[in-house]
């Protein structure tokens, strides 16, 4: 209770400090060329509750309901007929007090109270700069919110990139798991001798998978060596009907990149790739110039192969991310041509990337 009190008085005791330094404002001014104080005191006193109501009227009425609104016409109305009513006022005060304390003598009267216009542009040069006070106060609140309302807004947004890129990786977690555990299968049944160095490529693969892509960025030359790794193992699963060409220029170990970035595209190319001709061949080249990356691959498909025209959720995933880590900063082009599957990947500037 003794808080809210405190919280009261602390609002109140400003407002009528001010009202008091407006008391004080209003006797200067009438005190010029006169010594009659008691007139000057009764008609600033009189004044003062005059100044207040329009004031707190302009203040907390017309300028939240009509300007804030930009109902400018009722706003210009209504302030019309206020200054119509305070004027009206403000006369009868002049002549209350020419009255009751000067006996309508007019020759004794102070000068400066004389003079209407006088006295009302001292009121409502009292109402214009709480007015405008207020304005400006109104105006930081409403951009406070406005800017607390936009980081809301940004780390709502992040939140939702960060989960959605959450699930993106969860998802591509089986799906590359899929296919290399078919492989171990496969060579399980027939008790090869390769199962256990399948199994530690794996082990590798695993160790990248589960640890690595948790991280905002890796190493592209560590990217490199996990797609020779997955190359070696697809060798052994097809065996003689597989042909790869690899090449990539020496890559700094500094340059980084999103994790898990190009290995399902050569994922992809072994999943959804057809022999022809007696073998399956992939076209693999990573280029990395001036933190400029250029990575493409190609493998031969035949025409009427549908599955070709989505490759799989991996790419589907894969221009998710690349909105999430490089927007704006990318060039993905698919082609299906002349037995041919292409994807052609440009980063221009690996340094853009969004931890998102």
């Amino acid at each position: 209770m003794s808080f809210l009190q405190n919280s009261k008085i602390k609002l109140i005791l400003p407002h009528i400090l001010f009202w008091i330094a407006v008391w004080f404002f209003f006797v200067y001014f009438f005190s010029f060329n006169t010594d009659d104080t008691t007139y000057i005191k009764w008609l600033s006193s009189l004044l003062l509750p005059l100044t207040i109501m329009v004031t707190y009227f302009v203040v907390y009425f017309l300028i939240p309901k009509y300007l804030l609104t930009k109902n400018y016409f009722q706003f210009a109305l209504y302030s019309f007929y206020t200054l119509v009513f305070s004027s009206y006022l403000i006369v009868l005060i002049i002549y209350g007090c020419l009255i009751f304390l000067l006996s309508f003598n007019i020759s004794i009267m102070p000068p400066m109270s004389k003079n209407f216009v006088f006295v009302l542009i001292l009121v409502y040069l009292v109402v214009g700069i709480v007015s405008f006070i207020s304005l400006l106060n109104q105006n930081f609140k409403t951009s406070s919110r406005n800017k607390e309302l936009q980081n809301k807004i940004l780390a709502t947004q992040l939140q939702l990139k960060e989960q959605e890129l959450h699930y993106l990786k969860m998802q591509i977690h089986p799906h590359f798991l899929f296919n290399t555990l078919n492989t171990i299968y496969g060579f399980a049944l027939k008790q090869s001798k390769q199962t256990p160095e399948i199994i530690l490529m794996l082990s590798n693969l695993l160790d990248y998978i589960l640890y690595q892509i948790n991280k905002p960025k890796v190493s592209l030359k560590e990217e490199v060596l996990h797609i020779k790794e997955y190359i070696e193992l697809e060798k052994i699963r097809f065996q003689d009907t597989l042909k790869v060409l690899f090449s990539a220029n020496q890559i700094d170990e500094e340059i980084e990149i999103a994790p898990m970035l190009l290995i399902p595209f050569i994922e992809n190319a072994f999943k959804h790739g057809n022999i022809i001709d007696g073998f399956l061949t992939i076209e693999i080249n990573v280029t990395v110039i001036e933190n400029q990356l250029e990575f493409s691959i190609r493998n031969t498909v035949l025409n009427d192969n549908t599955k070709t025209k989505n490759h799989g959720i991996g790419l589907e995933n894969i221009r998710k991310r690349l909105d999430l880590h490089y927007s704006n900063t990318y060039q993905l082009k698919i082609k299906n041509k002349d037995n041919w599957y292409s994807v052609n990947l440009s980063i221009f500037n690996l340094n853009t990337i969004k931890n998102a």
